[in-house]
């Protein structure tokens, strides 16, 4: 199936849903045959020093984060209920162990450096603009340290310029 460009200004979808309850995948390449992607649940989406932008974080460990950092490019991709099952797996997997792309049979394809997945209903192409640490000292809340970092393994926060808007024809 193919995609179409259309204006961010135009996508009708609950962000706290499509990020939070439907979850998504970030998915950044090193090169051409070098890609990995991962499950995230936390995140969102404004406007930041005039632009449309994402907000994701990633946890040090996690594989993508290699990719993330290495690619000024990334995408943020957005799946139907019947996707649910790849997601989670997605989630769960490391691409450090095994091939998760190859393993769901998600079909890649790219825009520019960005890859992204033909299964996808919506796709977001984002360009890097600013990352940081989080950091415990930052927090007004300190329950959240002891809640979700009890072995301080911090996300790195990334907000992203948000270029492109793919829908799914």
């Amino acid at each position: 199936m193919a995609f179409k460009e259309m204006n961010i200004s135009d996508i009708n979808e609950n962000v706290f849903d499509m990020i939070g309850k439907k979850w998504m995948l970030i998915t950044a390449a090193k090169s051409e045959n070098d890609i990995n992607t991962m499950t995230a649940s936390w995140g969102g989406l404004g406007i930041m020093w005039g632009k449309p932008v994402a907000f994701i974080f990633i946890r040090p460990q996690r594989y993508t984060k290699e990719f993330v950092d290495f690619s000024g490019e990334l995408t943020l991709s957005f799946y139907d209920e019947t996707y649910r099952k790849m997601l989670s797996y997605m989630g769960s997997a490391s691409g450090r162990d095994e091939n998760k792309i190859e393993h769901e049979n998600l079909t890649i394809r790219f825009d520019g450096e960005a890859p992204y997945f033909e299964e996808a209903s919506l796709v977001l192409k984002a360009k890097k603009l600013y990352h940081q640490q989080m950091e415990a000292d930052c927090l007004t809340e300190t329950s959240i340290d002891t809640r979700w970092y009890p072995d301080n393994d911090w996300h790195t926060m990334y907000i992203c310029e948000i270029e492109k808007v793919f829908v799914k024809e």
